[in-house]
């Protein structure tokens, strides 16, 4: 028997926090390794510890929980792991900021101790946020394996990689060229350097060659970076400078003199073919240095000014101030040739925005090529592999190419580098526990490294370090390799081939059999989402709701600049409308597209949400039809195949696009196509359940008990077709929409060996039984031609309320055949008194439709609308089409619009182009029907 009813209307924010509870109270999230099932795992990629969730987020969430509820009802046991991440020089700024605006002190007034109780208080106060949010949108996580990158167990495992990477050579402290941020005041790696082209200068200086009268002019866009020059190097091929190649030159201001080389290095068409060369402040100068055996001067400090050995007239200046002086000095003395404008790349700090100054600093550092070997043989073995496999390219060139890392970070907060200086040796020691004394002296005067690694060390570990590594757990027996892994395509080098290194070094198995990389979200123009641009669409403000004021609230609580309110004015005029966690995860899995980008809109989101809200009335309805449905009765008698139960063409029809649709479902998220799924279910669902089926089996749902026994059959038959179909649909679209398909289930009549939740059901597969070709070719036709009358009746503004005459003519007997037997279905759906004939004469003022290659339908319109008042009406849409398409032609035609524009707002002009000059044609055909 069927359950209370459902309310009129789907209230997400009643439904959602109360499954969630129960679904975590009953534990349905966690998974025993010890399971006599075969493992599914995933890791969550470790959200920043004290952020909050973006789109990003929840698009690569949405993705996960669909893959591990989906392998959860297939009987696997799904593990998804939990975690956050200590995120060092973000978290870090954050408490710096809180302590100067609470205290007005830095972290050096209060020490490292201090501090640091300080992160952790911090980490306590904001780190549960996000985890809390992921929750919201119903992530199936396994909360009961929290984990945390700076906790205990993960301090252990860093720890043991840390020295057993230096035990064997592969991490060692070199004093090398670093990209150094003035502003975190710390070492950051490649990755963590954005290199922008910004408006700048070429200078040509002049340099004396020594004992001569001649001059050598180098070409440069940091002249202040000459304080430190070693050389000056020239190709070797090129002949204007041969016979300069080892001579020194003067260099000016300095009172020093340098040598200059050949090396290959030296673009001869860049400037004047000459460079100068400063090892110290320039990551391919010390590469030529290096070859060329140049000395290393460092003539900035970390703070970002001029120091000795420069001259001490510019000691103290900043970078700035002293290339404006060194400029002036060098023109007052005639050695200042061309300055010309130019654009010029600039490396910035992500975090800061500072300029990246590379400077010679003693760090640790990893030797990655021999671990990145095995991670390349990896991927060329198809051990790992990467979808969409575009990213494979880029991977392997990465990590082809790829350079020592520099782990060390000056930091306090993060796993601090467990190495130990002896200040009576000057010894090393590395340690897996705290030493009391030197290893090389035995002395206890002893000091640890101040420095903290790399976040991205402890991440690297993340797959194996989160099951229990460095210990033999079960969990790690079970759930190593994970099955696949779920990140953004921006964190391919920081992360994905780190945890490549790392678990293939230490696990020696590949630590993910698959890498699907997420498109990136952007806003509807093809924009990367910004706060700053004010174009963000938050997930939460999308789930609960949000007005302008609320929306406009928070900017100013962020010290948004007036354009990026602006711009949230013009895209949420009406603010954001409240969707329900579903509706955001089916838009994120239908968009889900291959490639690199996905653009969100609020009105995409809404489409879902309304989605969800027509699943919700047809359940309804369902429900309110089968309150006295024997479910266990049809299940015992559908157990023999269809053919056991009196079933409709209708009925047969529905069951066997069930069957392809589960197919086409398990196939496409097998390949990691979500959209290819997700759209599928959406158009089952909408056009097929809803629009069809259920209204062809209204008759019979609704007749009375007193209509016999032949309609009480057909009912019973109806009524379990409708259960089977909608249970078997809100089982195929739970891992999509978990909270709504879970509240319509517990309603749902069903056979009493039934499971507790939805979540933990058989994911359906094709039932080859139930698929029936001639079912599909009959009601194919029956609704090609029901949908040709309802467009003629739209097309010429037929009150939905009037039942029309219409005539099909058809020569083929045995099409004619199935339309008579679907006669009443048609008459029903599409409002019409239908005439079947082979063939007719001219019927004056009459619209037509042809379907297929031999059926016509005719639908005579004398008498059903006013003729003169439609031609009126048809003429000036016509008219108004006309205007519609000179307007965008003109737009189309302007090459400033479409070389300026985004692409995505230039197609959609090209398409509503196309859409208005079809509209324009059938009007015209219209037009002509009516004068017929």
């Amino acid at each position: 028997m069927a359950k209370a009813a459902l309310p009129k209307q789907y209230d997400p924010t009643d439904v959602e926090p109360r499954w969630l509870k129960a679904w975590l109270e009953h534990g349905y999230y966690h998974a025993d390794a010890a399971a006599p099932k075969a493992p599914f795992s995933v890791t969550l990629p470790p959200p920043n510890v004290t952020g909050s969730l973006h789109m990003g987020h929840a698009l690569g969430s949405t993705l996960q929980d669909i893959l591990v509820r989906w392998r959860r009802m297939q009987g696997f046991n799904a593990m998804w792991m939990p975690g956050t991440d200590h995120a060092g020089i973000a978290t870090q700024m954050l408490v710096e900021r809180d302590l100067m605006r609470s205290e007005g002190k830095t972290r050096h007034d209060i020490g490292r101790d201090a501090f640091l109780e300080r992160a952790w208080q911090w980490k306590e106060r904001y780190g549960g946020r996000i985890l809390e949010q992921m929750k919201a949108l119903g992530f199936s996580l396994d909360f009961d394996r929290m984990a945390f990158t700076l906790d205990e167990p993960r301090q252990r495992a860093v720890r043991e990689a840390f020295v057993s990477l230096y035990e064997q050579g592969l991490i060692y402290r070199a004093n090398r060229l670093v990209n150094w941020c003035t502003d975190c005041q710390t070492a950051v790696s490649d990755l963590e350097v954005d290199n922008v082209e910004e408006p700048g200068h070429l200078w040509e200086l002049k340099y004396p060659i020594a004992g001569t009268d001649r001059v050598i002019t180098v070409a440069t866009t940091r002249p202040e970076t000459m304080l430190g020059d070693t050389g000056v190097a020239v190709h070797p091929d090129d002949d204007r400078y041969r016979d300069l190649v080892g001579k020194e030159v003067e260099l000016p201001l300095t009172g020093r003199r340098i040598p200059i080389v050949a090396d290959s290095f030296v673009d001869p068409e860049f400037g004047t073919g000459a460079v100068k060369v400063t090892p110290g402040h320039d990551f391919n100068d010390f590469e030529c240095g290096k070859r060329c055996g140049l000395e290393q001067l460092s003539v900035i400090d970390k703070s970002g000014r001029i120091v000795p050995p420069a001259p001490d007239k510019y000691v103290g200046m900043t970078v700035a101030e002293a290339r404006k002086a060194v400029v002036a000095d060098l023109d007052a003395l005639g050695l200042l040739g061309a300055v010309v404008d130019r654009v010029v790349p600039r490396g910035r700090c992500q975090r800061s925005r500072t300029v990246i100054e590379p400077l010679l600093s003693e760090q640790w550092w990893v030797a990655t090529e021999p671990l990145a070997r095995p991670a390349i043989e990896a991927v060329e073995r198809g051990k790992t592999r990467f979808v969409p496999e575009l990213w494979t390219k880029t991977y392997m060139h990465w990590m082809r190419n790829i350079k020592d890392w520099c782990i060390s970070r000056q930091l306090w907060w993060g796993h601090r580098i467990p190495a130990w200086f002896c200040d009576a040796c000057g010894g090393v020691t590395v340690a897996r526990e705290d030493p009391t004394a030197c290893s090389a002296c035995g002395s206890g005067d002893i000091r640890q490294d101040e420095d903290v690694l790399d976040t991205w060390f402890s991440s690297g570990l993340w797959p194996f370090s989160t099951l229990g590594w460095p210990d033999d757990s079960r969990d790690l027996r079970t759930f190593y390799p994970n099955s696949v892994m779920v990140t953004g395509p921006d964190i391919i080098f920081f992360w994905v081939a780190r945890m490549m290194m790392m678990g293939l070094h230490f696990m020696k198995k590949v630590p993910f059999r698959t890498v699907y990389l997420t498109p990136i979200v952007t806003d509807e123009a093809g924009d990367k989402m910004s706060k700053t641009k004010g174009n963000v669409i938050d997930p939460l403000d999308v789930v609960h709701g949000a007005t302008l004021e609320d929306l406009l609230a928070k900017a100013e609580r962020e010290h948004l600049d007036d354009a990026a309110i602006k711009t949230i004015r013009k895209l949420f005029p009406k603010g954001i409308p409240q969707c329900g966690a579903d509706a955001l995860r089916l838009s994120l899995a239908a968009m889900a597209l291959p490639g690199r980008y996905l653009r969100l809109s609020v009105e995409r989101i809404e489409g879902y949400r309304n989605f969800v809200n027509k699943l919700w009335n047809a359940s309804r309805f369902a429900l309110m039809h089968l309150d006295d449905f024997d479910a266990e009765r049809f299940a015992d008698a559908m157990a023999d195949g269809p053919e056991a139960v009196d079933l409709a063409a209708a009925d047969r029809w529905i069951l066997s696009r069930l069957q392809r649709v589960a197919a086409v479902v398990d196939e496409a998220l097998e390949a990691f196509r979500f959209a290819d799924a997700a759209n599928a279910l959406y158009h089952f669902v909408w056009g097929e359940l809803c629009d069809w089926y259920i209204e062809l089996a209204k008759p019979a749902l609704q007749a009375g008990g007193d209509a016999g026994d032949a309609a009480a059959r057909r009912r019973f038959a109806a009524q379990g077709t409708l259960a089977t179909v909608l249970e078997s649909t809100l089982r195929l679209l739970h891992p999509f929409i978990p909270f709504v398909t879970e509240e319509i289930w517990q309603k749902l009549p069903k056979p009493a060996a039934t499971t507790g939740s939805l979540m933990v059901t058989i994911y359906p597969r094709a039932d080859e039984r139930f698929v029936d070709g001639a079912a599909e070719r009959e009601l194919g036709l029956m609704m090609e031609v029901a949908t040709a009358i309802r467009t003629l009746r739209s097309t010429y503004g037929v009150p939905p309320s009037r039942t029309v005459r219409a005539e099909v003519r058809c020569a083929d007997a045995d099409k004619r055949a199935v339309l008579e037997a679907h006669r009443g279905s048609i008459e029903t759906v599409a409002r019409v008194d239908l005439a079947i004939a082979e063939t007719g004469g001219p019927v004056p003022q009459s619209a037509k439709s042809v379907v297929g290659a031999d059926i016509e339908v005719v639908v005579p319109l004398g008498g059903l609308i006013d003729i003169d008042a439609e031609r009126q009406r048809i003429e000036k849409e016509i008219r108004k089409a006309d205007r519609e398409i000179a307007f965008v032609e003109k737009k189309l035609a302007n090459e400033r619009f479409v070389q300026r524009a985004p692409e995505a707002v230039v197609e959609k002009e090209r398409a509503r182009l196309a859409d208005e000059r079809a509209r324009r044609e059938r009007l015209v055909e219209a037009l002509a029907a009516l004068d017929a």
